[in-house]
């Protein structure tokens, strides 16, 4: 019999997930994740098998606890500024800011998984955008992601940067 494990798995999962989003897939070594997550090499590949695998309970982790809420808020609202603002306020603002984004940029095209992960969050904000914005909804999700992938480009965020004209 093994012995117990000395770490939470939300949390490790959420630490990996805050180091995704800000260095991507690509930027961050195993002993990055190791150093990030204070679990040794041997625990993260015997709990997750893979730098790819624990980047794929990221991502799922970023999705039901950041994407899905901030998708339902929006959707509760039916005046279309307010869910225009709302989606701009909250929408991939959490811990793990941009780690949709990036995985859009850099995984989907090469990996299904992500793919698959990266539409269904897209998809939540379309869909939260629709009853206030109906057939518009998916153009506007596209400008409210887009402004978040342009705030990430630049070295320092002006205040107010994603606010609606």
């Amino acid at each position: 019999m093994g012995r117990p494990r000395a770490f939470d798995t939300d949390q490790v999962i959420g630490a990996a997930a805050a180091l995704f989003a800000a260095r991507g897939y690509e930027g961050t070594s195993v002993d990055d994740l190791v150093t990030a997550t204070g679990i040794h090499r041997g625990s993260l590949y015997k709990v997750f098998g893979s730098k790819r695998s624990l980047h794929l309970a990221a991502l799922r982790n970023h999705l039901d606890r950041e994407i899905h809420p901030a998708a339902a808020a929006v959707a509760a609202l039916t005046d279309p500024e307010q869910a225009l603002t709302a989606a701009i306020a909250s929408y991939d603002n959490g811990p793990a800011a941009g780690l949709l984004l990036l995985a859009a940029a850099e995984r989907a095209p090469h990996d299904p998984e992500v793919a698959a992960l990266v539409a269904e969050g897209i998809t939540a904000l379309e869909d939260a955008l629709g009853p206030a914005y109906g057939d518009a909804a998916p153009r506007l999700a596209s400008t409210v992601l887009g402004a978040r992938l342009r705030l990430r480009a630049l070295p320092t965020a002006p205040e107010g940067a994603l606010t609606w004209p």
